[in-house]
């Protein structure tokens, strides 16, 4: 989920479109988001490790 919104946010940049900068920024917030719960020890959607 990262490595799409950063390759979303990219294109974005480049190609001018605002909403795939939109939609890459969202989709790197949440990955983030869920990345940094995984790694807490805290489960995620019933599982442990998010990945």
């Amino acid at each position: 989920m990262i490595t799409l919104g950063v390759i979303l946010l990219i294109l974005g940049i480049v190609l001018n479109i605002g909403i795939l900068t939109t939609v890459g920024v969202i989709l790197l917030v949440v990955g983030a988001v869920l990345f940094l719960l995984g790694t807490a020890g805290r489960a995620v959607g019933g599982r442990k490790h998010y990945y």
